[in-house]
């Protein structure tokens, strides 16, 4: 093989696809990047066999070949290349020379006929969305998953599409991403469980863009999102999501409209006395216009007086600031709407429309002190 590419375009399609390397594998094959130029483009690709990402890169093919090459060390060489054209050349006995300008490197590489390819996938009627508003979506729900093991379920985002809309939920078990979207098309009903870890790569490689889109195809197994050059492959979480819809209740008792950024700073203000790992809540009492904030730990205490308008009965309730401070930090609205119900029941952050829900417990901040 002998190819020609400018080392923008290499870098970045290693970045892209590198994503899918695993960190630890007893399969040394898998921490390769496969290059292939022998069907008339520069491909690459990486599959932790769980995750595949694929790539199409611009340059020029002078031999055509197939080489795996450890990714780290190639995206490492490539990263401190000049700025410049790199050649990258194979022999017979998967050696890889990488030249550029002055600079060359030679690195053994594995035969391309040993790496494990994307699996092939039947892809019917994809959902198409834009690439800024799925990175959004991602973006304001994606924290709320559960990063641990225990529970695999909770460690993936439901997609559900129904009536025409897109359902995005991630739990934790101490709180609820919800963000709802119209969509242009109309599509048959679905409901599929994708990894944290795909969504997490995705919104990385996605442009943002409200122009280009993206094709979303599901199958049983398996979810592919295509858009720009690239293809990702991932497994999607088997078994049945949790019943969502039983946990949303619309009653509420105390409702309160408050500044969004205003009530941020003020809780972010309140976590500077919060060790990491401390479980000190944040006390919130609710009467009349005025929300107090307290907390109170081994480092001191704080409290703060916000404005408010208020329906409802006055109240005291207890949160932990993290879930409170991820849920508002993804909220682009300048002022928002909390409902309660009483100091035991979740508290509901959400717009008119419920085109976000976010569900916080509430923490018993008696017994925490």
């Amino acid at each position: 093989m002998k190819i020609l590419c400018q080392k923008s375009d290499l870098l970045n399609g290693l970045s892209i696809v590198s994503k899918a390397v695993p960190n630890k594998t007893t399969m040394s094959i898998l921490e390769c990047i496969l290059v292939d130029s022998t069907n008339g483009n520069i491909k690459l690709t990486a599959n932790d066999m769980e995750l595949g990402i694929e790539t199409v890169i611009e340059g020029q093919i002078i031999e055509k070949g197939i080489i795996a090459i450890d990714a780290k060390i190639l995206l490492d060489i490539v990263r401190k290349l000049p700025d410049s054209v790199v050649k990258l050349e194979t022999d017979d006995d998967n050696k890889a020379y990488i030249t550029c300008e002055k600079a060359k490197f030679t690195i053994m590489g594995k035969s391309g006929e040993d790496f494990s390819y994307l699996p092939q996938v039947k892809k019917q009627n994809p959902l198409i969305i834009s690439q800024f508003s799925l990175k959004e979506i991602i973006r304001q729900t994606i924290f709320s998953i559960d990063e641990n093991d225990s529970n695999k379920i909770m460690g993936g985002e439901l997609f559900e599409i129904k009536d025409n809309k897109l359902r995005v939920i991630s739990l934790d078990g101490h709180r609820i991403s919800i963000r709802n979207i119209e969509l242009k098309n109309e599509y048959n009903d679905q409901k599929v469980i994708i990894p944290g870890k795909t969504l997490n790569e995705i919104s990385k490689i996605l442009s943002g863009s409200s122009e280009d889109d993206v094709n979303i195809f599901f199958t049983d197994k398996h979810v592919i999102f295509e858009f720009d050059e690239t293809t990702v492959i991932s497994r999607l979480i088997e078994g049945e999501y949790f019943k969502v819809d039983q946990m949303l209740n619309n009653n509420y008792e105390t409702k309160v409209s408050i500044n969004k950024k205003e009530f941020y700073n003020c809780i972010d203000r309140a976590t500077l006395l919060v060790k990491e790992g401390d479980k000190k809540p944040i006390i919130v009492s609710i009467d009349d216009e005025k929300l107090e904030l307290k907390i109170s730990s081994t480092l001191g205490s704080m409290d703060e007086v916000i404005d408010i308008k208020k329906e409802g009965k006055s109240l005291m309730i207890g949160f932990n600031p993290k879930f409170v401070i991820d849920a508002l930090k993804v909220i682009d609205d300048e002022y928002i709407d909390i409902y309660m119900f009483n100091s035991k029941a979740p508290c509901f952050i959400k717009d008119e429309k419920e085109s976000y829900i976010y569900l916080v417990l509430p923490v018993n901040f008696n017994s925490v002190g």
